[in-house]
């Protein structure tokens, strides 16, 4: 058998072939900083776990400064922070509240006012550098943002580079770090950057601080508006865990090194970032940024009504290929995350089978008869140690072979067995996943992962059983339509979830269009197929067997057909928020 066309670990969009468009290294990066002309009032705004020495170092020093403004000097003072923000991050070590928080919450009043005032008085030039610059410079001549991807942050808070904005604690765990970024400092600072966006001169590329890049001003916005108008793919990362399995390490030719790939985030713009080329010069940036700029081209103006500039569709996988089961668990229902977390929606989810090992399972959904508050007592001994807990007495095992697609609407018991390859697509409500139990098996730190037990059975829907899951959840395709060398079946979600899937087989160009709507594809089968523009606004589009694209809102029309003619059928699994929800 052939081997397949390589999975794209690095995508990029290529948005013009000269290179010149793109700054590259520190050198390009000062001289076109000095030729931009006289700046008295220099800020150099970061996101939080961007590296300031390289910054110091390579902008600061050469721009000669008179008087340089570090944002941490005029922050709160560590025990103030812990105290402002302790409601926002509670006492749990996975979940906090997601509501607005702007960055000026970090600063002292006084210090600030006294910063500024030492910059007024301050005759020569004066460069602010740090996560809040423009809080202390708010009217610079010269804005400088320099901004970086979170799963690079991850990787510097587990090396411990990245401290907590305004704490010295970048020895603490990557578990505590990731959660007071995820629901305090990434907050604050996506805020910021919204907020200053138009009046940013120049966006460095903090990734790697060694090789640093720089757009000005309207080539990001000339690169954005360009992304919003074709099909892409966002930068995919892979992570180990205790469950992670081997299909993704021989599939995509990922590295030796980590004892297995559990996780693939493929399209997540939370987390996710999105590359820009320039002839053979790239610039990664936040995809989140996209979403937060051009929303209505995104994502499609009833989305926003809807949700706001929030990504609403999630595709990932999850990899237990000679690995072991995922955690049985169970996500919160609207009402209750709206309650305790400060969210407008949920993670209803689906498991869409991209593989399967003959005895592959799925975990979903409430055994018949069984005894809610015997399960309850056993779950609990077993939380305390006590005891082990058998899952199947409790819960439905079901068969999984490839092209399966089991629906999973928030409140319903579940997990993916081992031996899957799980393509999950799912609402994006960020973190909030509730473990039941985790097999009494360690994190890959050593330690057991965090178990949010009372929270999960407030949650779980006890009428879900055997006979209703059976009718509802499993592998519920409809046909819809077919042509000439394709067809379509709906493969879900639920009807309680908003999110509606679409399969097409095809081995003939099938024609799509967005309709004003994000759409998120997958090639769950075949080799490669070409994306194109019937009017050709954009230009031909590759996608290759597992490969996750975006198709924006403002697309419109747009067409998917085989790379190689008289191949056997392939098959897209395509997510669109449905109409009406």
């Amino acid at each position: 058998m052939k081997p397949r066309p390589a999975f794209d670990k690095h995508p990029a969009v290529l948005i013009s072939r000269t290179e010149t468009d793109c700054a590259l290294g520190w050198g390009e990066i000062l001289d076109r900083l000095q030729a931009h002309g006289p700046a008295r009032r220099i800020a150099i705004e970061c996101y939080p776990g961007v590296l300031l020495e390289p910054l110091r170092w390579e902008i600061v020093r050469h721009l000669a400064a008179e008087f340089v403004l570090e944002t941490t000097e005029a922050m709160l003072t560590a025990p103030v922070i812990e105290e402002t923000f302790a409601k926002v991050l509670g006492d749990d070590p996975v979940f906090g509240c997601m509501i607005p928080i702007a960055l000026e919450e970090f600063f002292d009043p006084a210090k600030v006012e006294t910063a500024r005032r030492a910059a007024e008085n301050t005759r020569g030039r004066v460069i602010a550098i740090g996560t809040g610059a423009t809080v202390l410079l708010p009217h610079p001549d010269l804005l400088i943002y320099v901004d970086i991807a979170r799963w690079e942050i991850q990787r510097r808070q587990r090396r411990g580079e990245a401290p907590s904005l305004g704490l010295a604690n970048a020895t603490a765990s990557p578990g505590q770090l990731y959660k007071r970024a995820f629901f305090l400092d990434w907050r604050a600072a996506d805020r910021r950057r919204h907020e200053i966006h138009e009046k940013v001169d120049f966006w460095i590329d903090g990734n790697v601080p060694e090789h640093p890049a720089m757009l000005s001003r309207e080539m990001m916005r000339t690169s954005l508006a360009a992304v919003t108008q074709r099909p892409f793919s966002l930068v995919p990362f892979f992570d180990p865990g205790p469950w992670g399995g081997q299909w993704m390490r021989r599939h995509f030719d990922l590295p030796e090194g980590p004892a297995n790939y559990a996780w693939c985030f493929n399209c997540v713009p939370e987390e996710n970032s999105l590359a820009l080329k320039f002839g053979s010069r790239v610039f990664e940036m936040p995809a989140l940024m996209l979403v937060h700029e051009y929303p209505e081209q995104l994502l499609g103006a009833a989305i926003v009504r809807k949700l706001g500039a929030e990504f609403p569709i999630r595709f990932d996988f999850l990899d237990t290929i000679e690995g072991g089961n995922l955690s049985l668990q169970v996500h919160p229902l609207c009402s209750y995350i709206r309650k305790h977390f400060g969210l407008s929606y949920t993670q209803d989810e689906s498991y869409y089978m991209l593989d399967a090992a003959p005895d592959a399972t799925v975990y979903l959904g409430l055994r018949a008869g069984i005894d809610r508050e015997t399960f309850s007592a056993e779950l609990r001994s077993a939380q305390a140690g006590e005891r082990g807990f058998c899952v199947e007495e409790y819960v439905n095992v079901w068969p999984a072979r490839k092209h399966d697609h089991f629906l999973i609407p928030a409140g319903t018991i579940h997990c993916s067995g081992r031996n899957s390859m799980v393509l999950e697509i799912s609402a994006t409500p960020y973190i909030f996943t509730f473990k039941l139990w985790d097999w009494g098996r360690l994190g890959l730190d050593g330690r057991p992962r965090p178990i949010h037990l009372e929270h999960g059975l407030k949650n779980i829907q006890w009428d879900r059983t055997t006979s209703w899951v059976q009718e509802h959840l499993i592998d519920k395709k409809t046909h819809v339509a077919a042509g000439e060398g394709w067809w379509e079946e709906r493969t879900g979600l639920h009807s309680l979830e908003f999110i509606e899937t679409r399969r097409h087989w095809f081995t003939a160009p099938v024609s799509h269009h967005t309709y004003g709507n994000l759409n998120v594809l997958n090639l769950v089968d075949g080799d490669a197929a070409i994306v194109e523009s019937p009017t050709n606004a954009f230009p031909p589009f590759t996608v290759h067997y597992a490969e996750t694209f975006i198709v924006p809102a403002a697309v419109g029309p747009y067409t998917i057909r085989p790379a190689v003619a008289g191949e056997k059928p392939l098959a897209t699994i395509k997510a669109y928020v449905r109409e009406g929800d």
